[in-house]
């Protein structure tokens, strides 16, 4: 119960902050969308292209495009080189190397908004998992970065620390075309 609430207060902060960036006619891309919840907000509050794709296909065919795939492998999914003008990515990027699809579909001056644990940080984020206060993780942290460390290209426009324990970054894509 108490979990739920907490993370439920995250969502709803996550989803405030972000998306509040985004432009409603903006095409946007979630890598790693679980259970759709950002997807339905999007939707639920104006914003109407909005893709997201997961290796997990959901329980339910979700009202927005849906992807049953991995991400690096955009090209066989159809996806376009620079088509997104967002891409999220909540508690996604430490569970593997997103970097290249990323780069290669934000459109240049395009979003990209994250969300990961603080590398060093992990062993509490373990603890929370363990006593239910987190949602558990579904594969192993190991990619893990700060997000000042990101890849070349990702110029930041805000980074930022919750609660000790978790990074919230808004980069801009600066490479051209």
């Amino acid at each position: 119960m108490v979990a739920r609430l907490l993370s439920g207060a995250a969502r709803r902060r996550k989803l405030e902050y972000f998306l509040n960036l985004v432009p409603k006619d903006a095409d946007i891309l979630e890598i790693g969308c679980a259970d759709g919840w950002v997807g339905d907000y999007a939707l639920a509050n104006g914003w109407r292209r909005f893709t997201g794709i997961d290796i997990c296909a959901p329980a339910e065919s979700p009202p927005y495009a849906f992807i049953h795939g991995d991400v690096n492998r955009w090209r066989e999914h159809g996806l376009r080189p620079g088509s997104f003008d967002a891409i999220l990515a909540f508690e996604v990027i430490e569970h593997g190397d997103f970097y290249g699809a990323i780069m290669s579909l934000l459109r240049p001056a395009g979003l990209l908004m994250v969300t990961t644990p603080v590398p060093h940080m992990d062993w509490a984020c373990k603890v929370l998992e363990a006593a239910r206060l987190t949602q558990r993780r579904t594969s192993p942290h190991d990619h893990l970065i700060y997000l000042r460390d990101l890849p070349k290209g990702l110029q930041p426009v805000e980074l930022k620390v919750k609660v000790g324990i978790s990074q919230w970054g808004v980069f801009r894509n600066a490479s051209t075309v």
